[in-house]
């Protein structure tokens, strides 16, 4: 698929490893520049790509538009609290449009496997809720905050990870993995906030979050509508 798409690869790369150069360096600066492009490509990407319209993209790109809200906000986000309350509820917003989106496949008729429906709610709500419980004592006054954006991820996986056997396989599992991305990149930025600051801290959120949205944008591309037997 990289090859297919390499002009544009080639370009996400040059912003994916300029973001962690920035990153890397605490070139605040370029950072302004870096880090919108990240989804402002993806955005550009996917409307030059994708002629035909469609409910999936149309929230895909909504929840684009969001994550970049987020970004910006997130970067003030040193200067006052608020700028981190808007940056998450911005990232909330994001996540609620990737579910609808996810949300469409899901309405397909074709069957799909329903013994997996189980262990994927059971899996995703494990871990959504020991981690919740984990950060709960460093959280103060954001525990509830946190906690409704750990439940809105957390549904985000899930309906990522049910789409299995609705589309085809290759948008299933891009969309899965970024969606797992996702939610390890959200849970890193929480441990680096809320409980102590690792040394690399934001270059593994900014990694896994780049890869994210890359795997989901392209899981969107590549997308194809299977009809029921």
């Amino acid at each position: 698929m990289l090859n297919k798409y390499s002009q544009f690869s080639f370009a996400f790369a040059i912003i994916f490893f300029a973001e962690l150069l920035a990153v890397t360096n605490n070139l605040s600066e370029l950072r302004f520049i870096t880090k919108p492009l990240i989804t402002i490509s993806l955005m550009i990407f996917i409307y030059l790509t994708i002629k035909k319209k469609s409910r999936f993209t149309s929230k895909i790109k909504i929840g684009l538009f969001f994550s970049l809200l987020g970004d910006v906000l997130l970067m003030f986000s040193g200067h006052h609290q608020l700028y981190f309350m808007l940056g998450l509820s911005a990232f909330l917003i994001a996540h609620l449009f990737y579910i609808a989106a996810f949300y469409v496949d899901l309405k397909s008729k074709v069957e799909n496997e329903k013994r997996f429906v189980l262990p994927i709610f059971i899996v995703f709500g494990f871990l959504c809720i020991s981690y919740y419980y984990f950060l709960r004592p460093y959280l103060g006054s954001m525990n509830i905050p946190v906690l409704a954006y750990c439940f809105v991820i957390t549904l985000m996986g899930i309906t990522a990870a049910l789409r299995y056997g609705k589309t085809n396989y290759k948008s299933f599992l891009w969309i899965l993995l970024g969606a797992i991305l996702f939610i390890i990149s959200d849970a890193t930025l929480a441990y680096n906030k809320f409980v102590e600051r690792m040394d690399m801290g934001d270059f593994w959120v900014m990694t896994t979050y780049m890869l994210a949205q890359f795997l989901i944008c392209m899981g969107t591309i590549e997308r194809k509508y299977i009809k029921p037997n």
